[in-house]
């Protein structure tokens, strides 16, 4: 269809008949994606006019969550490899503006500085110090406590450009510095905490992001799952998958939208979790 066809559609938004309505927006949803940008131009056109504005708000927001679910279920059925890329899917949800560029590019500022410092001779111990100096004393990246179950702790953007986040967050962009700079390291899914593991065949150890960067072992994993009176399982101690990753991701979210009685939007991510874990 053409630009000129849309938009004539998007006029008819207003129109009396419910009926024209219903059938403007109906093809409006067919086209998908590619017509917010239109929406949002006849919404800012329809200033003084509110029950047409919050139609087209709601329009915009189905268009935008099924693209979401659209592009996450895509990420997961082509191997779900770049971990940057579904959790840019993920803050699409609530900054549908955002580039996965950008993202690539403040990831990339840091990994840029730590490369700098960084030897692949020295010991996996300290190529970790190496990068918790960069991460937490250059960056000042650092645990959200104040406001641990916000929503922005699981959008990736807010992550980088507020230097705060949850566990899981802060530990996917350490992650993501670690593999680029030939470090074998990986997310391990601890119930109640989601930390690292650096694994090669001579050594294996665990980061806690979320408390610096702090090494820990094998053995502080165990007394760990003992204090929640847990009974241990292999998956507590081993790397997990990105698809892993960017569902606990998701769970956490269905956590902060319920935190603020947003019940709409918590059954929207529970919607995508489903799809993801079937």
């Amino acid at each position: 269809m053409k630009e000129s066809e849309i938009k004539a559609l998007v006029t008819l938004l207003d129109d009396e008949d419910m009926e024209v309505v219903q059938h403007v927006e109906k093809q409006l949803r067919t086209i998908g994606g590619a017509v917010i940008p239109l929406l949002e131009d006849h919404w800012q056109e329809n200033g003084l006019n509110p029950v047409l504005q919050k139609k087209i708000e709601d329009l915009i927001h189905d268009l935008q969550y099924n693209l979401l679910v659209t592009r996450l279920v895509d990420w997961k059925n082509n191997g779900h490899q770049d971990l940057l890329e579904g959790m840019w899917i993920v803050a699409t949800y609530q900054y549908p503006d955002i580039s996965l560029e950008k993202l690539r590019q403040s990831l990339n500022d840091i990994y840029f500085d730590t490369w700098l410092e960084f030897r692949d001779d020295l010991h996996p111990h300290d190529q970790v110090r190496i990068l918790n100096q960069v991460f937490f004393d250059k960056y000042k990246f650092q645990a959200n406590t104040k406001n641990f179950h916000s929503p922005a702790n699981s959008m990736l953007n807010q992550v980088f450009e507020q230097r705060k986040g949850n566990p899981i967050s802060l530990c996917i962009i350490y992650m993501l510095l670690a593999k680029r700079l030939g470090m074998p390291v990986s997310g391990v899914n601890l119930p109640s905490l989601f930390v690292l593991t650096y694994k090669n065949p001579q050594i294996q150890f665990y980061i806690n992001v979320f408390n610096r960067g702090l090494i820990f072992s094998k053995i502080d994993i165990s007394n760990y799952i003992k204090q929640m009176h847990l009974l241990p399982q292999d998956s507590f101690y081993q790397p997990c998958t990105n698809l892993d990753i960017v569902c606990r991701v998701l769970r956490n979210l269905i956590v902060s939208f319920e935190k603020v009685s947003d019940v709409e939007r918590a059954q929207e991510i529970e919607h995508v979790l489903k799809l993801l874990t079937e």
